[in-house]
C-alpha cells in the first residue's frame, strides 16, 4: 500500500514538472498565459510577469503594479519588487471551475503613471485527485418478474470532479447471469450506465439479486468507485408510462424571468390506480447545474425557469424527464426535452489584437497592414453583426480579412514622421443590435523614419571675417546643418565641394571636420596676399540613398597691424634710413629742409602714418609736419647756431598696437655760396650730358609729334568710315565706385599702379611691388584675359567692433565694336550731338598738333641761339615738397628759362606764345630769390 502511494506521488511530481515546462514554453512564446497544476501550495511561483511583459522590475513598485481583484477572493498575488506572481492559497480546480471543461482564470494587471493594463490567463490543470463517486453507496432497483429480456434500467451515474481524461471513462459490473451493462455516452454530460435484462427473472426461484457496479476513470493509475446494486423482483405491473409526443422541444429567450413556463410534457399509463398515476421528475443523470436553472412539476409536467438563463453560457439544453407510475413496482419512462435559448443583445463586441507591428516606416505605401485584430460578439444573428472603424481623422482604416471576425488595420494615405511620430489609434466596434452596444480599444503605432529630408544649413550663404595671422591648425569658423530625419538618416558629414576651381586650392589651406562642421585653417592668412575667397561645403546624411545639400561660404580676411612702416627716404647706399641735407644758413623760417617718405603695407588706420621727432639737437630750429613728414625751419639761423644738426624721426602707424620705424637726417648749415657751389659740383658731372639729353629729347618730341599727327589722321579716317548707325559713345569709367577718394596713378614698366588710402599727402612716391594700398590696374591692351570678372568689395569702419558691408561688381570685357554697339543702344537719342562733338574734337586735336609743332621749332631755335654761360643750379624752393621731377633749364639773353610739365611752381611766369610748359625764372643775381619748379611724373 505504501509502495503504491509513493508511486502515486512520483507520478504527480512527474506531471508537475511537465506542466511547469509547458508553462515556461508558453511564457517564452510571449503569450501571457500560464499553466499550473491544481493543489499547488500557497506561495508557489506561477510566472515572472515583469520579464514576460517586458517591464523593468525596478519601476514596478514605483508604478504600483498590481492584479485587479474581482468580486471573489483573489487566487494570485504579485511581488512588486521582482514581478513574480505567486498563488495566494491552495487552489482546487473543482472549486474554481464547476464543469469539466478547461479551467481558465483571466486576470488583469495594472501599471499606473501612465496607466497600462495587461491581460494574463492562468490555466489550472487537473490532477487525478478524485475517485469516481456514486451519489449513494447502495442502489436498489425493483424489477417485475414480468420484465422481458432486453429491458433496460438506468443506473446512477458516478460523479468524478476531475475533468478530461481523469473523469469517468467506463463502468463494469460483477459477474451475473441475468444482467449485462450497457453504457450511453452523452458527450459533455458524461457516460450513463444502463442495466439491461438478458434473462427473464423468476421471483419464485430468486426474489433478489445483488452485484457491484464499478466506475473507472482514465487516470494513471486509474481510480475507481463502487456501488452495490440490489435488484428486488416484484410482482407484475406490466404497463409503463408513455409520453404523448415522440419529441419535445421549446425555445426560450435568455434572461427570461424566474417562473416562466418553458414547456409541458405529458405521459399516460394504461394501468389503473396507483400503477396508472404518473409522476414527473428529472432523470437521474441530469446535472445539478440544470436543476438550478429549471424545475419540473411532478404532477403537471410543466418545466419552468428557476434560475438565470444565459445564451452565451449555453445555447441549448437536453434534459431527461422521467415519467413513472405509482405501482408497487413502478415503471419509468425517459424522454429528452430540447430547450433552445434565444439570443438577446446583452454583450458588447470584444476587440483583441492578434498581431501588431509596433512600428511602420513613413514611406509605406497606402494599404500597408500594420495590425491584425479579432472582433467577436458572443451574441448571434443581427446582434452579432459588427461595424468597426478607426476614430478621428487618422491616416488608417479597417478592412475585413479573409477569415471570419478578423480585420486588418491598414494605411489609407502617406505618412510623415516629421509631422507625427506616434499614433494612438482608437478602434471602435459596434454591433447591429437594438439598442446597439459598442466597445473600443487603443493601440499605439510608432512611425519609423525614412531618409526623405535633405540636410539644411542654418545660414545660406555664410559670411565669415577672419583676422590675418591666425594660428595654423586652429578652428576659424564652423558651418552647421540640420536634418529633420532621425538616427542614421540625420547623421551629417561635411566635406568641401569638389569642383575644377577649388579642388586643390581650398584643401591646401583649409580642412573641414566631417562630423562637427568646424573648419580649420592649415596656415596663417596674410591680408596683404589674400583678402577674400569663396568655397562651398557639402552636407551629406548617412541614409540610403544619401541626400545632400551645399552652401556657399564667403571668407573675408581682416587686416591686422602686422607691417611696420618702411622708410623710403632718406635711404643711404648701404640701405639704412640715414641722409644728409645741406641748406644755406640764410634761409628764412618755414624753409623746407627735406621730406621723410615712408609707406605701410597695412590699410586703414593700420597704414595711416604719423611722423614725430624723437631726437633733435635744438627744438627751436626745426619742425616736423605730423602728417606729411616735411621738415622745415622754425626760425632764421644765426652765426652762433651749430653747423650740423641730427634729427631722428619716428614714423608710427595708428594700429591698436602701433609699429614704428626711425630715420636719421643730418642737416648741415652752409654759407649760400658754398651751397650753390655744392649744387654745382653735384651737377657738374651732368653738364656734358645735358646737351646730349636735350638733343635726344628733341628727337623724341619730334617722333612723338609725328606719331600724334598720324594718330589724328587715323582717328579722322575711322570717324569718317564708321557706320552712320551710331556716333555717340558714352563709356563709363570702369574704376569709378562713387567714393570720394585721393589717388595717384603711375606706370612702371608694362603695369599701371594707383596709390589709394584714407589720406594722401601731395608728392608721395610709390614703391612698385607693394600690396597694401597700391592697386595694379589691368592693362586694357591685353585681350587674352577672361571676359568676365567678379569683384567683391568690403567696406568696413574702424570702430572697436568693426561693422562692414559688401558689394559685388561684375566686370565684363567686350570687344570695342561690341562696347560701342552696346553704348549705341543706350544713347541712340544722342547721335546728332555725338557728330558735333566728334567734329569739334578733330578741330581741337588739329590745332593742338599745329601748336605743338610750332613749340618744337621755337625750342630748337632757342636752343641754338642760347648763351653758353648758363649753368645748372639746384636751388631749393622754400615750398619744395620733395617730389621727384624733370626740368630743362636754359638762358636766352638776360632771361633764364625752364621747360616743365603740366604743373608749375608759385612765382614763375609764362613766356608769351609758349604752351604753358615754358617758365621764365626770376634773375637770382638781382633778387637772390630761389625758385624751383617740379613736375610730378606719371
Amino acid at each position: 500500500m505504501k509502495q503504491r502511494g509513493r508511486d502515486s506521488w512520483q507520478h504527480r511530481y512527474t506531471m508537475l514538472a511537465a506542466w511547469i515546462w509547458l508553462s515556461f514554453v508558453y511564457s517564452a512564446s510571449a503569450q501571457l498565459r500560464y499553466t499550473i497544476l491544481e493543489e499547488l501550495k500557497e506561495g508557489s511561483v506561477v510566472g515572472n510577469l515583469a520579464k514576460d511583459l517586458g517591464i523593468d522590475a525596478t519601476v514596478m513598485k514605483r508604478r504600483g503594479f498590481r492584479i485587479m481583484s474581482g468580486l471573489n477572493e483573489p487566487l494570485f498575488t504579485v511581488n512588486e519588487n521582482d514581478g513574480i506572481m505567486y498563488t495566494r492559497r491552495q487552489i482546487d480546480r473543482e472549486q474554481v471551475c464547476k464543469d469539466n471543461n478547461a479551467c481558465l482564470v483571466n486576470l488583469k494587471t495594472v501599471l499606473e503613471n501612465p496607466l497600462e493594463i495587461h491581460y494574463v490567463t492562468v490555466e489550472i490543470a487537473d490532477l487525478n485527485d478524485h475517485s469516481p463517486k456514486f451519489p449513494e453507496n447502495m442502489q436498489r432497483l425493483e424489477i417485475s418478474e414480468s420484465a422481458l429480456p432486453g429491458a433496460q434500467y438506468q443506473l446512477q451515474m458516478a460523479r468524478d470532479p476531475d475533468g478530461g481524461i481523469n473523469a469517468v471513462q467506463q463502468y463494469t459490473i460483477s459477474q451475473n447471469e441475468h444482467f449485462r451493462l450497457e453504457i450511453k455516452d452523452r458527450g459533455r454530460d458524461g457516460k450513463t450506465p444502463i442495466l439491461q435484462l438478458q434473462r427473464q427473472l423468476d421471483r419464485e426461484a430468486k426474489d433478489g439479486h445483488k452485484f457491484v457496479l464499478r466506475a473507472i476513470d482514465g487516470g494513471t493509475p486509474p481510480k475507481t468507485g463502487t456501488v452495490e446494486i440490489y435488484i428486488d423482483v416484484i410482482d407484475v405491473n406490466d404497463n409503463m408510462p408513455i409520453f404523448t409526443k415522440e419529441k419535445y422541444s421549446a425555445s426560450l429567450q435568455e434572461n427570461a424571468p424566474v417562473g416562466t413556463t418553458v414547456i409541458r410534457v405529458n405521459a399516460t399509463d394504461m394501468d389503473a390506480g396507483l400503477n396508472g398515476e404518473v409522476v414527473y421528475s428529472f432523470g437521474s443523470d441530469v446535472k445539478d447545474q440544470i436543476k438550478e436553472i429549471f424545475s419540473v412539476d411532478s404532477v403537471t409536467g410543466e418545466i419552468t425557469v428557476k434560475g438565470h438563463v444565459d445564451f452565451e453560457e449555453k445555447d441549448s439544453y437536453d434534459i431527461d424527464i422521467q415519467a413513472s407510475d405509482k405501482g408497487s413496482v413502478p415503471f419509468k419512462t425517459y424522454k429528452s426535452v430540447i430547450i433552445k435559448i434565444g439570443d438577446v443583445n446583452d454583450n458588447p463586441p470584444v476587440i483583441e489584437v492578434a498581431s501588431l507591428s509596433s512600428a511602420v516606416s513613413e514611406d509605406s505605401r497606402p494599404g500597408t497592414t500594420v495590425a491584425l485584430i479579432s472582433i467577436t460578439d458572443l451574441d448571434s444573428g443581427v446582434n452579432g453583426k459588427i461595424l468597426s472603424y478607426v476614430a478621428d481623422e487618422e491616416p488608417f482604416k479597417i478592412t475585413p480579412s479573409f477569415q471570419d471576425n478578423m480585420f486588418a488595420v491598414v494605411t489609407k494615405s502617406e505618412l510623415d514622421r516629421e509631422e507625427k511620430r506616434v499614433y494612438d489609434l482608437t478602434i471602435i466596434a459596434k454591433d447591429a443590435g437594438t439598442p446597439a452596444l459598442k466597445s473600443q480599444r487603443t493601440i499605439r503605432l510608432n512611425i519609423l523614419d525614412a531618409n526623405d529630408n535633405s540636410p539644411e544649413f542654418l545660414q545660406s550663404p555664410y559670411a565669415f571675417y577672419i583676422s590675418e595671422n591666425n594660428p595654423p591648425g586652429a578652428s576659424v569658423f564652423s558651418v552647421q546643418a540640420v536634418d529633420r530625419d532621425e538616427g542614421e538618416n540625420s547623421q551629417i558629414t561635411y566635406s568641401f565641394m569638389r569642383t575644377a576651381g577649388n579642388d586643390r586650392t581650398v584643401t591646401s589651406f583649409l580642412n573641414v571636420n566631417s562630423e562637427t562642421g568646424d573648419i580649420v585653417a592649415l596656415k596663417s592668412f596674410d591680408f596683404e596676399t589674400l583678402k577674400t575667397f569663396q568655397f562651398q561645403v557639402v552636407a551629406t546624411d548617412s541614409g540610403t540613398p544619401s541626400l545632400s545639400s551645399n552652401v556657399t561660404v564667403n571668407v573675408f580676411i581682416l587686416d591686422q597691424n602686422d607691417n611696420a612702416p618702411v622708410i623710403l627716404y632718406p635711404l643711404s647706399s648701404n640701405g639704412s634710413a640715414e641722409g644728409v641735407e645741406e641748406i644755406p644758413r640764410n634761409v628764412n623760417a618755414g624753409h623746407l629742409v627735406t621730406k621723410v617718405r615712408a609707406y605701410d603695407a597695412d590699410i586703414g588706420y593700420n597704414g595711416w602714418l604719423l611722423f614725430s621727432l624723437q631726437e633733435v639737437t635744438d627744438h627751436s630750429m626745426f619742425g616736423l609736419d605730423r602728417y606729411t613728414g616735411q621738415i622745415r625751419t622754425l626760425r632764421s639761423f644765426t652765426e652762433t647756431d651749430e653747423a650740423e644738426h641730427k634729427l631722428v624721426i619716428m614714423v608710427k602707424d595708428n594700429g591698436n598696437v602701433s609699429l614704428s620705424a626711425t630715420a636719421t637726417v643730418i642737416v648741415k648749415l652752409v654759407e649760400p655760396k658754398e651751397a650753390f657751389a655744392a649744387s654745382d659740383v653735384k651737377s657738374a658731372a651732368k653738364d656734358d650730358d645735358d646737351d646730349h639729353v636735350t638733343f635726344y629729347l628733341m628727337i623724341t618730341l619730334g617722333a612723338v609729334s609725328v606719331l600724334f599727327i598720324i594718330s589724328i589722321i587715323v582717328l579722322i579716317a575711322m570717324q569718317c568710315s564708321k557706320s552712320t548707325e551710331y556716333s555717340s559713345k558714352y563709356l563709363q569709367e570702369t574704376n569709378y565706385d562713387g567714393t570720394l577718394c585721393h589717388s595717384i596713378q603711375y606706370r612702371s614698366g608694362d603695369k599701371q599702379y594707383m596709390l589709394v588710402g584714407p589720406r594722401m599727402s601731395i608728392g608721395s612716391t610709390i614703391v612698385p611691388g607693394s600690396h597694401a594700398n597700391t592697386l595694379v590696374l589691368p592693362d586694357r591692351r591685353r585681350t587674352s584675359e577672361e571676359a568676365e570678372h567678379k569683384l567683391v568689395i568690403l567696406v568696413k569702419d574702424n570702430g572697436n567692433i568693426s561693422l562692414s558691408a559688401t558689394a559685388t561688381v561684375i566686370v565684363k570685357l567686350v570687344e570695342p565694336k561690341e562696347a560701342f554697339a552696346a553704348s549705341d543702344v543706350k544713347s541712340a537719342a544722342n547721335d546728332d550731338e555725338g557728330n558735333d562733338v566728334t567734329f569739334y574734337l578733330m578741330i581741337t586735336l588739329g590745332a593742338v598738333s599745329v601748336l605743338f609743332i610750332i613749340s618744337i621749332i621755337v625750342l630748337i631755335a632757342m636752343q641754338c641761339s642760347k648763351s653758353t654761360d648758363y649753368s645748372s643750379k639746384y636751388l631749393q624752393e622754400p615750398n619744395y615738397d620733395g617730389t621727384l621731377c624733370h626740368s630743362i633749364q636754359y638762358r636766352s639773353g638776360d632771361k633764364r628759362y625752364m621747360l616743365v610739365g603740366p604743373r608749375m611752381s608759385i612765382g614763375s611766369t609764362i613766356v608769351p606764345g609758349s604752351h604753358a610748359n615754358t617758365l621764365v625764372l626770376p634773375d637770382k643775381r638781382r633778387t637772390f630769390e630761389e625758385v624751383s619748379v617740379c613736375v610730378r611724373s606719371y
